[in-house]
């Protein structure tokens, strides 16, 4: 008999080929499940799993010792043990038993689940065949650690029901080649396709990582006459080394089965002298030793230091535990980079990220698509909000849309992308709809006297909105970066930004469609609704930075768009744009590992 944990990951050395049998649940019911948790190691939390985890709390509170099989052949009295971990040789498994009951060298396992049983058509109660075959698993370990088997036991905690199932030779059979198949599946380099609409994937805590529909959509890539689904889709031809699951059938309206917002809020702390600490799951903002504000960890998605924030190691520790990322920013706004726990521990997708990377057609391709879906972006924004939108400009993006679609180079994109974004900012004064004239409420000894803009210029800064500009583009830098750094990618490599000493190039490429949408709307909103005014800016030199007060209103400005609810163009439904950096960084993994052709660039009409 072997004591060991039932995380897979925290096993020993002279464990690691060990199955769980829970991992063969999970295969059952979906493959492309297990290979997500076993293989990539990722795993999120839904409603349904924190019930679980709460209902199994009584049965893991505690380790019960199991007498061996000779001693029960001799006892007289019925025995029970709560949380008992057995391993087999013979199989390669390990299951934790959430109690087993024995009575005269019988034994029988017992499994604890939070649902209901199924009902067959005869109206009796079964187990689910996941179930069925994870208790074959522990079977099959309880037998090769010398204990005789016969029967387990599925209690059911939402209907208070057990249903015993009898361990007979087809469920060993069963169980045997659900063994087989998962070890091979580990063993090989192709994800499983997604389940077609499939009834599962709404219950699955997963569903938000894998994608079910979205990738079957993606798949599906014409309409019925016969034209691409999506303008900026680019085609990738073969894969080498991956393995393609058959076209979708076309899936019509989608499902939107991840949430349309995430509950959780970035936290900014931008005063400066504060120091950050922590008592116990709450985070503790103190200002000369008296605490000013208190936040619940869990109530955060991130962290955001602006200059002289000071943060203790035991807060440090206790984020990266909670998988709570800490972005560090100077004082005017510079990202420096990003402190978080060990994340994805998967291998995979950064080896291929790094193997694409060096094909220079695919960069190529990639960066056509990005930067023609900024150019149609922003285009779209002077459409929508410029008082007269100047036909010249918008004929000349719509021919730069165009010419990125077929530059022959990197470089001659960046032109195309340059001359773009020339056009834009020339531009973009006239989607300022403030009065060029000083704001009344302004305080008359500021030297700032209206959000006059007539370029594009940074590094530094040298007027107020491009002060917004440089600050908005900054954290939208973090978010994407923090993003592909959950999804599993290396953030400093890029496909079209190569990679340059201290620069989050997949984070920029990522982010080129979204300047506009997000970053310039973020910096419009809270001009023209006058969030910010001219107060809220100070000079130094000859660079212009926001005040303490005026990047707190910002934050503000570029959250409410952040939360902001967008359609996407090729799924149908409604999700706010933190939720859609999210998605389509995702896409670009399915792309990187082999299982869709295409990226779709998102776009807005």
């Amino acid at each position: 008999m072997i004591q060991a944990s039932d995380d897979f990951g925290k096993a020993n050395a002279n464990e690691k080929n060990y199955l769980p049998a829970r991992m063969v649940n999970e295969y059952v019911y979906c493959p492309r499940l297990f290979y997500f948790e076993f293989v990539e190691g990722q795993f999120a939390h839904n409603q349904e799993t924190v019930e679980g985890s709460i209902q199994h709390h009584r049965v893991d509170e505690k380790e019960d010792d199991f007498p061996p099989p000779e001693e029960l052949v001799d006892s007289q009295r019925p025995t029970r043990a709560r949380s008992i971990t057995l391993s087999s040789d013979t199989y390669g498994v390990i299951a934790k038993l959430d109690l087993v009951e024995s009575d005269g060298g019988l034994v029988t396992p017992v499994d604890y689940k939070r649902g209901r049983p199924r009902t067959s058509e005869e109206g009796s109660l079964d187990a689910w065949d996941a179930d069925r075959v994870q208790l074959g698993v522990q079977a099959l370990v309880l037998r090769d650690n010398g204990y005789r088997c016969e029967e387990a036991i599925v209690y059911y905690a939402t209907t208070r029901q057990r249903v015993r199932i009898a361990i007979d030779a087809q469920l060993i059979a069963e169980t045997t080649l659900a063994i087989q198949k998962a070890r091979q599946l580990a063993a090989s380099d192709s994800i499983p396709a997604p389940l077609v609409d499939s009834p599962k994937c709404p219950r699955c805590s997963l569903v938000g990582i894998c994608l079910p529909d979205e990738t079957a959509a993606c798949r599906t890539r014409t309409r019925k006459n016969g034209q691409p689904a999506q303008r900026f889709l680019f085609d990738m031809g073969p894969l080498p080394n991956a393995t393609i699951a058959e076209e979708a059938p076309n899936c019509g309206e989608l499902r939107r089965l991840v949430p349309a917002r995430d509950d959780l809020r970035p936290l900014y702390v931008n005063t400066q002298g504060l120091s950050v600490g922590k008592s116990a799951n709450v985070l503790k903002m103190k200002e000369k030793g008296k605490v000013v504000q208190e936040v619940r960890i869990h109530d955060i998605c991130q962290l955001n230091l602006f200059g002289n924030v000071q943060l203790t190691t035991q807060a440090i520790q206790t984020l990266c535990q909670e998988e709570v990322p800490i972005a560090y920013f100077s004082q005017g706004g510079w990202f420096y980079g990003v402190t978080r726990g060990l994340g994805i521990k998967n291998i995979f997708l950064r080896r291929e990220q790094f193997r694409w990377a060096d094909i220079p057609s695919f960069c190529l391709r990639f960066a056509q698509a990005l930067v023609a879906g900024k150019i149609k972006n922003q285009r779209t924004m002077l459409q929508r909000n410029h008082a007269e939108p100047p036909r010249t400009a918008l004929a000349q993006m719509k021919c730069m849309q165009e010419d990125a679609q077929r530059a022959q180079s990197l470089d001659e994109l960046l032109g195309i992308e340059g001359n773009a974004a020339r056009v834009y900012f020339q531009n973009f004064a006239g989607m300022i709809k403030v009065d060029r004239e000083p704001f009344a409420d302004t305080d008359m000894n500021s030297e700032f006297r209206s959000f006059d803009f007539k370029q594009r210029n940074r590094r530094p800064p040298r007027d107020p909105v491009n002060a917004l500009l440089s600050l908005a583009y900054s954290v939208l830098a973090k978010d994407v970066a923090i993003v592909s750094h959950t999804v599993g990618f290396d953030p400093y490599l890029g496909f079209f930004h190569q990679p340059r000493f201290g620069r989050a190039s997949l984070a920029l490429d990522l982010m080129e469609p979204f300047r506009p949408l997000i970053a310039d709307s973020a910096v419009l909103t809270a001009i023209n609704t006058r969030m910010i005014a001219s107060r809220d800016f100070i000079r130094a030199g000859s660079a212009v930075a926001l005040r303490p007060a005026g990047r707190k209103v910002f934050f503000r400005a570029y959250e409410q768009r952040m939360d902001t609810l967008a359609t996407h163009p090729l799924f149908g439904y409604r999700v706010n744009y933190r939720r859609l950096l999210e998605i389509q960084t995702r896409l670009l993994a399915r792309v990187l590992t082999g299982e869709l052709t295409s990226y779709p660039v998102f776009t807005t009409r």
